[in-house]
């Protein structure tokens, strides 16, 4: 069959337009695919966001209840047990040693309740919340202890701060239980753009090989950071201590 040109270039073009149709209509399907695809990703992220909070929350919670049973045991405890122990052997002239270790026992109680307050607590800023374990640590002696904030401190969105309290929280626990330090120093350092989180210790330090068997615990450190769009970097060396940074972007 012979076609004339006006017929054969109708055909052409109807062609040309219905390939065209084709592909387009292909490109939409695929992007329709990817789009619910990413849309099933946010959500499953937002889901595994949420529960990390909760799950962080849980044991900044748990954390703080061991605290305030050693404090109670170990400080609170001994305090009014000499307090008794002074009662029993009172004399008008040694009555002031008793006063004023009951009044020391009064400024621990009162200094306790402000990590069993739990609005306090939900409602406090990273650097105190940070100053509250600080100053934790320096009463119990459990090491000695410096916090420095640099610039101008800013609001930091509240889920964020709660991943960042519960890492350094994480890593005050492993200084105090295993790395023998004496000292123990945390800077935060904001500047308009970000917070620089820095903690340090001079304790035992561990080698490369040591660092894989706690790889676990400092993944799922740097996994955290992670889902603020925060890193964590760890820097020790045997007999050097172990320091830990964070860097927030505002």
């Amino acid at each position: 069959m012979e076609f004339k040109g006006g017929e054969l270039i109708f055909l052409v073009s109807t062609l040309i337009i219905g390939l065209i149709t084709i592909a387009l209509v292909a490109l939409f399907g695929v992007f329709q695919k990817k789009k619910k695809a990413l849309l099933i990703d946010r959500d499953e992220t937002k889901k595994r966001f949420e529960r990390e909070i909760a799950e962080t929350q849980i044991e900044i919670r748990e954390e703080t209840l061991r605290n305030i049973s050693w404090e109670l045991h170990d400080n609170i405890g001994q305090l009014l047990t000499l307090a008794k122990i002074q009662l029993q052997n009172a004399t008008p002239e040694n009555i002031s040693e008793v006063s004023e270790t009951i009044t020391k026992g009064l400024t621990e109680v009162r200094a306790l309740s402000k990590l069993i307050n739990p609005e306090a607590i939900k409602n406090i800023k990273l650097g105190d919340a940070v100053q509250l374990e600080i100053d934790r640590f320096n009463r119990l002696n459990f090491i000695n202890s410096t916090l420095i904030i640099s610039g101008d401190e800013q609001i930091i969105n509240k889920k964020s701060s709660i991943i960042i309290f519960r890492i350094l929280q994480e890593f005050f626990s492993n200084t105090i239980k295993h790395s023998k330090a004496s000292n123990l120093r945390v800077q935060l350092k904001f500047t308009d753009t970000e917070l620089e989180v820095v903690a340090a210790d001079d304790g035992v330090g561990f080698s490369s090989l040591e660092n894989e068997k706690k790889g676990i615990g400092l993944e799922n450190i740097k996994n955290r950071a992670k889902l603020i769009g925060a890193s964590a970097v760890f820097t020790s060396e045997v007999n050097k201590g172990t320091s830990l940074k964070i860097v927030y972007k505002l």
